[in-house]
């Protein structure tokens, strides 16, 4: 099966370009599943459907204008290790289980993770399996073998647990082999969050200048106001521009994991600046806890520190550019 990525885009607005923000975690994810988003990357040799980075994309920027809760990124970066994991004997049945929904979660917080502990793991007290990712060794962990913790967070958009490892779990890859893959889930945690990002800074945006239409003041909309156009051109400007070089690096195979860092601080600092300018640009009403304004800015700040910040990125960025330049 073959589908466009202007197909996928149709199904992501099907699923979730009408309904309400934020909308209910059980039924979003048994609807995730049903509509086959998480096998979009698993090869069609495994019983997926073999789409490459444009259909994460397309589907993580959907999850975020919806601000969709549950782990699904993390669901996709089990699924990447997974597939790649030729010697387990129950690959095929591991993965199938993760296409149809079971949950199976890894940490959102960026890098390696830890000898025996795992920060920011989306719905981990559901999961049957935690993704362990090392430099020498990558393992998929049942949930027999760990102990999950909360962690309360301003964005109640997902849940994150600290989780400490207490057995070794399934051995997916080895040496040189892990840190290959490493690398593939690191690419794919950093794409998805820009992806995740600008959808939302889209909705907000898009939320905003409906306000901006309808809302009047001396007897003429706001959106007619200088000032408020120019804000509003801006941010625009701003995001089209983070959103041509996130497709740009989607058709890009051979993209590094910097160049994708460098994105994901784009993508979320273009996010935070329209979530802060929604609230902003909707007067009173916005600075509520009944309006959604603040949902797209928590989700922003949480993005922002997930995957590496931007102090992180701005630095390994600017370091591969001397290193270029000196060479």
């Amino acid at each position: 099966m073959t589908m466009t990525r202007a197909e996928v885009q149709d199904a992501a607005d099907k699923a979730f370009g009408q309904s309400e923000l934020a909308p209910d975690a059980a039924q979003s994810w048994a609807l995730i599943a049903e509509m086959g988003w998480l096998m979009m990357g698993v090869p069609e040799e495994l019983g997926g459907l073999g789409l490459g980075r444009e259909a994460a994309g397309v589907i993580h920027q959907g999850v975020g204008k919806a601000l969709v809760p549950g782990p699904v990124l993390a669901q996709m970066l089990t699924i990447e290790a997974l597939a790649a994991a030729d010697d387990l004997a129950e690959r095929d049945a591991l993965i199938a289980d993760a296409m149809a929904g079971e949950v199976m979660t890894a940490s959102l917080a960026g890098g390696l993770d830890g000898a025996d502990r795992l920060t920011c793991v989306p719905d981990a007290d559901t999961a049957s399996h935690v993704l362990h990712v090392t430099a020498d060794r990558i393992a998929l962990v049942p949930a027999e073998q760990v102990s999950v913790t909360y962690r309360q967070g301003w964005d109640k958009s997902r849940r994150l647990f600290d989780v400490v490892l207490e057995g070794p779990g399934l051995i997916l890859a080895q040496g040189d082999a892990a840190r290959a893959l490493a690398d593939r889930v690191e690419a794919l945690r950093l794409f998805c969050l820009a992806g995740d990002s600008l959808g939302g800074a889209e909705a907000a945006l898009a939320m905003t200048v409906a306000y901006l239409e309808t809302r009047q003041q001396f007897d003429r909309p706001l959106a007619l106001f200088q000032a408020l156009k120019h804000r509003v051109a801006d941010m625009r400007t701003q995001l089209t521009a983070a959103d041509a070089l996130f497709w740009s690096r989607a058709q890009q195979a051979d993209v590094d994991i910097i160049a994708l860092g460098a994105l994901k601080a784009l993508a979320c600092a273009v996010y935070r600046l329209v979530a802060e300018e929604a609230i902003q640009l909707h007067g009173g009403i916005g600075l509520t806890m009944e309006h959604p304004c603040h949902l797209f800015l928590k989700r922003a700040m949480l993005n922002g520190a997930l995957g590496g910040d931007a102090d992180h990125w701005d630095e390994q960025t600017g370091r591969a550019a001397l290193a270029a330049a000196a060479a």
